[in-house]
């Protein structure tokens, strides 16, 4: 099983985008002036799911490309933005898929190019990119033990029981790497966001990440059973503290 295939295959794309996690204005609003977009503009999103990060960008009205591994996840993306003339989306692999050199002003992806060896994702990045076309690259980490002491120790007590991916998620990406590929004025960006859940909203957003969409089907419906089982004990809400990071960078 190619695991960059797991989102697709194993989840619906309505359900991946009614909880697939959102970014926030203020991020679009830096990655739309360092990339200086609009009509005269190009811009290729890597692996977008079901678009969680493509309206803002498509509204400049740039020339908008998309390139999505998974077949359902890139029908959903036709249905949604179709009513844009400059949007244009391939299904392809991004790793073997054949660009033109120097086509785009930003190349960007939404917590997708970790699933690419870096190697591949830097090098096709910059070759693709015109001069001072910026690449950007931004995802969120969420911390739920902070808010939530007590509770986050009894979810630990269910993941070490229940929680037995037939494939465990090991991707390793250093974003700061983009500096040993030919990019410059490489910055990093946060910003902070704060959501509350009750027990069948952080269930549903939980069981979309990527190892948890590998768990048996038993150990499955003892997890769910054992995470709503938690908050619920704990008074049916749990607090999750998001940092969304956001890397940009430069081809000189």
């Amino acid at each position: 099983m190619d695991f960059r295939k797991v989102f697709d295959s194993n989840v619906s794309a309505e359900n991946f985008d009614r909880w697939r996690t959102r970014y926030c204005d203020e991020l679009f609003i830096d990655l739309i002036q360092a990339a200086k977009l609009g009509p005269e503009k190009a811009a290729l999103e890597i692996g977008p799911g079901t678009g969680q990060a493509t309206e803002p960008v498509l509204k400049t009205g740039c020339s908008y490309l998309a390139i999505e591994l998974g077949e359902n996840f890139a029908e959903a993306m036709r249905k949604k933005f179709e009513k844009y003339d400059n949007f244009k989306i391939v299904q392809a692999d991004f790793e073997s898929h054949e660009f033109e050199d120097n086509m785009f002003d930003l190349v960007y992806s939404a917590a997708t190019i970790q699933w690419i060896p870096e190697e591949i994702a830097f090098t096709k990045a910059h070759k693709m990119l015109k001069d001072n076309g910026v690449l950007a690259m931004f995802m969120t980490y969420t911390d739920y033990q902070s808010p939530n002491e007590d509770l986050y120790a009894k979810i630990q007590e269910v993941y070490d029981e229940h929680f037995k991916p037939e494939i465990p998620y090991t991707r390793q990406f250093v974003y700061e790497h983009a500096t040993n590929y030919g990019f410059t004025d490489l910055v990093c960006r946060h910003y902070p966001a704060t959501r509350v859940y009750n027990a069948d909203e952080f269930i549903a957003w939980t069981i979309i990440q990527a190892s948890h969409l590998t768990l048996k089907e038993a150990d499955k419906e003892n997890f769910i059973s054992g995470i709503r089982n938690a908050i619920l004990r704990f008074g049916g809400k749990i607090t999750l503290v998001d940092d969304i990071v956001l890397y940009l960078a430069r081809k000189a």
